[in-house]
């Protein structure tokens, strides 16, 4: 059972780091897009930042996540 859980434990917090990572990204790429002069692109980066940092702050209750957030 500990086994089980621990599994767990280590699947969360990939997909902590992994959201994370999507977020810096995501905010790096705004400010490419703000430098280029494409504000469109900056802004809808920024959104995909702030989605991936709401996302890992609501981990342990999915059933809450938006859904669009999965349709690709």
């Amino acid at each position: 059972m500990s086994n089980m859980m621990r599994d767990g434990q280590i699947m969360a917090q990939t997909k902590d780091e992994n959201l994370g990572y999507m977020s810096d990204m995501a905010l790096e790429l705004a400010q490419m897009a703000e430098d280029t002069g494409l504000a469109t692109l900056a802004y809808l980066f920024r959104m995909a930042a702030l989605e991936a940092s709401t996302a890992n702050t609501e981990l342990g209750e999915p059933d809450d996540l938006p859904h669009q957030v999965t349709s690709h």
